[in-house]
C-alpha cells in the first residue's frame, strides 16, 4: 500500500506543476495588453519628454535636435509667464478643490435620502458630467459674454441697477468665471462617488447612533465622516489631479487671456510645443508641471494615511 503511494506522489506533483504553469501564462496573457499599454502611452512619452528637455529639439525643423543641457530649464526659471501660470494653477486649484468635494457631498446627503424622485435629481445632477468638456465650455463663452444670458439675469434681479461685465475679458473676473464653470460640470462625478461611499456605512451604526440620541451634526461627524475614510482620499486626489491638469476650459474661452490671468501650467506646455513649435522648451515645462503633481500627491498621500 505505502509502495503506491509512494509511485503515485510524482504524478501528483507533476500535474500540479503543469497546472500552474498554465495558470501562469494565462496571468502574463491576460497582463500583457495592459503593461503593452502602459509602455506605449505613459513610459515611452515620459522617457521621450525627459530626453528632449535637454536637447534644442523643434517640432518642425530641418535640423537635428542637440544636446543643449540645462538651458531649457534656465530659462523657464527666468520666464515670467511661467510663474504667472503657477500662480494661476495653484489659484484654480486652491479654490476648485474644496468647493467641488463640499458641493458634491453636499448633493450625495441630499440623494442619499429616501424621499421620492431622488433618481431624477442623481440624473439632473450627473448630466453635466457625461458632456463634452469642449461643448460645455463653448455654451458657457455664450453665457459669459457683454450681452449674454449671466449679465441679462443679473440686472433683471437687480431692476437694471447692475450691468455685469465682460467676464472672460476682464482680468479680475476671467478665473473666477472658468471655477464657476468647472464646479459645475465636474460636481456630478465626485457626488457619485460620495454617494457610494455613504452607501457602504452600516445602517446599524445610525441605529446605535439613534439608539443614543445623537442628533443630525453628531451622526454625521462620529459616524459618516469616518465611514467615508477611504472615498475621501480617493475624491481628494481626483480632484487635485484634475484641477492640476486644467486646460480645455482655457483652450477653448480665453486661450490663457486677458493677460495671462488664466493661462496655466498645462496650457503654456501645449501653447509653447505645439503653437509655437518649441518641442524642447514645451517638454521642461511638462518635466516642471510632473514634479510639481508628484510632490503634491506625495503630500496629501502622507496627510492621509492611515494612522495606527
Amino acid at each position: 500500500m505505502i509502495a503506491a503511494l509512494e509511485r503515485l506522489r510524482p504524478v501528483r506533483r507533476t500535474r500540479t506543476t503543469h497546472a500552474r504553469r498554465r495558470e501562469s501564462l494565462t496571468a502574463l496573457g491576460m497582463a500583457t495588453p495592459a503593461v503593452v499599454l502602459l509602455i506605449v502611452f505613459l513610459v515611452v512619452p515620459v522617457a521621450l519628454a525627459f530626453a528632449l528637455a535637454f536637447t534644442d529639439a523643434r517640432l518642425i525643423s530641418p535640423t537635428p535636435a542637440r544636446f543643449v543641457g540645462l538651458r531649457n530649464f534656465t530659462l523657464l526659471f527666468q520666464d515670467p509667464v511661467f510663474y504667472k501660470s503657477l500662480r494661476n494653477t495653484a489659484y484654480f486649484a486652491a479654490v476648485v478643490v474644496p468647493l467641488q468635494a463640499g458641493l458634491a457631498l453636499v448633493l450625495a446627503l441630499l440623494v442619499n435620502a429616501k424621499v421620492r424622485g431622488v433618481n431624477f435629481f442623481r440624473t439632473v445632477y450627473f448630466l453635466p458630467v457625461v458632456t463634452s468638456m469642449v461643448v460645455v465650455s463653448l455654451l458657457w463663452t455664450f453665457l459669459y459674454r457683454q450681452d449674454g444670458l449671466v449679465n441679462h439675469v443679473i440686472s433683471g434681479l437687480t431692476l437694471g441697477h447692475v450691468h455685469g461685465p465682460d467676464w472672460l475679458g476682464d482680468p479680475a473676473t476671467a478665473m473666477p468665471a472658468i471655477i464657476l464653470m468647472s464646479v459645475w460640470q465636474g460636481v456630478g462625478f465626485h457626488m457619485i462617488i460620495w454617494l457610494a461611499g455613504l452607501q457602504t456605512i452600516p445602517a446599524e451604526l445610525y441605529e446605535a447612533a439613534d439608539l443614543d440620541g445623537a442628533a443630525r451634526w453628531h451622526r454625521f461627524l462620529h459616524v459618516t465622516w469616518p465611514g467615508l475614510r477611504a472615498t475621501r482620499t480617493f475624491v481628494l486626489v481626483t480632484i487635485t489631479i484634475a484641477a492640476f491638469s486644467l486646460f480645455t476650459q482655457i483652450r477653448v474661452m480665453t486661450q490663457g487671456g486677458p493677460l495671462d490671468s488664466t493661462t496655466t501650467v498645462v496650457y503654456q506646455a501645449v501653447h509653447t510645443g505645439y503653437d509655437q513649435q518649441q518641442t524642447a522648451y514645451a517638454a521642461a515645462i511638462s518635466l516642471a508641471f510632473f514634479v510639481l503633481v508628484l510632490s503634491v500627491s506625495l503630500v496629501q498621500r502622507f496627510l492621509t494615511r492611515e494612522k495606527d
